[in-house]
């Protein structure tokens, strides 16, 4: 049987649900990178230059773990989601890195590029025909995924509409998926405020419907989608809870810009801007969690 390699890192933790129920509806074996570790990041690291994002560095490792465990790898290639709007540049160029990086590794070709008619049904087409299916097959598979996706989605948005009626202290974690349930980046953060009991936020739940509208409340030139999505997120949910945490790895050129535009104008509510990289250290960053967890409190008491 074939092997897809997928790495646990960047656009998985957003579209996993389709990616591997896709694969597997096709009947292909599935390979999921392990959650991410010291020498992941590591190996990762020896990939790229230093100025290189943590993120980057955590996907390049994550590439270097799959390289010989699968038959083809999974890394789409994207440019632009919507007319008019880009993504982080790294997603157009981790495809061609990777290549580079891995002579041989075969990965499958998709490209997203709204801008050029290049959707993503027409970029699982192309994946599937690569892999010698039929059109009718690779659309029953298509149509299966996104269907699981959709209702994955949904049940997690239930979800966080019941953590919003709780009288708990609640806290929202704005950052990109890939880092809010990395195991090095975001989960330590989640994991220590449901442990003292504070309910989190997570901001990858959002409703597109609104999205524009919402984040031109706080930025009307923003273009980053990824970033307006997040932006967008804050500005309809900020008024239902105590705090803001913006999550980011270092050094994110998009998540600095957007973060600082929501510093200054998101307002009335305390919002801490937390970094990770390579040498994060947990004592540190708990500190850092207890006293914006106790500035939250003493704020709350007061009012």
């Amino acid at each position: 049987m074939i092997k897809i390699g997928i790495p646990r890192a960047l656009l998985y933790y957003k579209y996993h649900i389709l990616w591997i129920n896709f694969f597997k509806n096709l009947g292909l074996d599935v390979i999921v990178s392990p959650k991410t570790n010291k020498e992941i990041i590591e190996k990762g690291s020896q990939y790229v230059i230093d100025e290189a994002c943590l993120s980057l560095k955590i996907f390049m490792g994550h590439l270097h773990y799959l390289k010989d465990k699968c038959d083809y790898v999974f890394i789409p290639r994207l440019a632009c989601l919507k007319e008019n709007e880009k993504v982080c540049t790294n997603f157009l160029a981790i495809y061609d890195l990777a290549k580079i990086s891995f002579p041989t590794l075969k990965i499958l070709n998709f490209n997203l590029d709204v801008e050029k008619k290049e959707d993503e049904f027409e970029g699982f087409v192309k994946v599937g025909q690569d892999l010698n299916f039929s059109y009718l097959k690779i659309l029953r598979a298509y149509e299966i995924a996104k269907t699981k996706e959709k209702e994955y989605y949904q049940n997690q948005k239930i979800i966080m509409e019941n953590k919003l009626k709780t009288d708990n202290l609640k806290i929202m974690i704005v950052s990109h998926p890939y880092n809010l349930y990395d195991e090095f980046v975001g989960k330590p953060i989640i994991n220590y405020l449901e442990k003292e009991k504070v309910t989190t936020i997570i901001s990858d739940i959002y409703d597109n419907k609104h999205n524009d509208i919402d984040c031109s409340l706080i930025s009307k030139t923003l273009y980053w989608t990824y970033n307006k999505e997040l932006m967008s997120f804050v500005q309809k949910y900020k008024n239902k809870v105590d705090g803001i945490i913006l999550l980011s790895t270092f050094p994110c050129g998009p998540d600095s810009l957007a973060n600082e535009l929501i510093i200054r104008r998101v307002k009335d509510i305390p919002i801490s801007y937390i970094t990770i990289d390579n040498n994060s250290a947990d004592t540190g960053l708990i500190t850092r969690l207890e006293s914006f967890i106790d500035i939250i409190k003493i704020r709350k008491e007061k009012s």
